[in-house]
């Protein structure tokens, strides 16, 4: 069983980072470190491996300056190889190209599923995977917290406001995994050593058969205009109990229009 895992490489959020001066975006010219909502699919891609019994898992990752230090996270995970599209004229890509480009890279490995995180943590758009199934034209099924591969077809339990719906969905497929839904395993020492000899094949947008204008900032929908700052919270009133909070209370969420 051969699965795909889309992952990002992301600034490490415990860093506040910076925004460029022009074009308005977050600087990604430092060590990029594997993105948290991904090192779950990477974990429920190695137990569906481990589970069949054959097959590996491949990465497939965008990223500037043919950075891969997030990839060597998930190498050593036990992940077999990496896919890198990295091209400067990638730089401003929305959500819809970054889709096509992580989709033109997953079409020479031939899987039998791909598995990505819900969304980013430095993006949260949320709408990479099921682009990239409908620029594969796969199903796909979002928010899983549970796979299990019957045959020629996969058992998803789908996460839901009352619950989860139980999806049988045929293979191939995108599936988009729920962050804490498995525990991820943290690399070995042995791991880490062993993922500096995998294969990372790195790709521009030529190798990928695609047309430079056709991405990054020329090939958006969008454009940055202003990025400002978010409004500091209020401090909120304190209500002591006097015998009469109660009415207080009420009266507050009348006024708010809460209730």
């Amino acid at each position: 069983m051969n699965v795909v895992v889309c992952v990002k490489q992301i600034p490490d959020p415990a860093d506040p980072g910076a925004l460029d001066a022009e074009t308005k975006t977050l600087k990604r010219d430092v060590k990029l470190i594997l993105d948290e909502s991904d090192s779950y699919g990477v974990e429920m891609a190695l137990q569906l491996v481990d589970a069949a019994g054959e097959g590996e898992v491949t990465l497939v990752s965008m990223a500037p300056n043919n950075e891969r230090s997030g990839l060597s996270t998930a190498l050593a995970m036990g992940a077999a190889s990496a896919v890198l599209v990295s091209d400067p004229a990638l730089q401003g890509s929305d959500s819809l190209t970054t889709a096509k480009v992580i989709a033109a890279a997953i079409k020479d490995q031939s899987p039998d599923l791909i598995i990505a995180g819900s969304e980013s943590s430095d993006g949260y758009t949320g709408t990479v995977p099921e682009q990239i199934a409908g620029v594969l034209d796969m199903p796909s099924v979002t928010a899983a917290k549970s796979i299990e591969v019957d045959g020629q077809s996969v058992n998803v339990q789908r996460q839901t406001d009352a619950g989860h719906d139980d999806v049988v969905c045929p293979m191939p497929c995108v599936i988009s995994v729920t962050a804490g839904v498995v525990e991820p395993r943290y690399p070995s020492f042995k791991g880490i050593m062993a993922a500096k000899s995998k294969p990372v094949d790195e790709k521009t947008v030529a190798d990928l058969g695609m047309d430079a204008g056709a991405v990054g900032w020329a090939g958006a929908g969008q454009d940055i205009v202003e990025v400002t700052e978010a409004e500091q919270r209020e401090a909120g009133e304190i209500i002591e109990d006097d015998g009469e909070a109660f009415a207080k209370i009420v009266s507050f969420l009348e006024e708010n229009k809460v209730i």
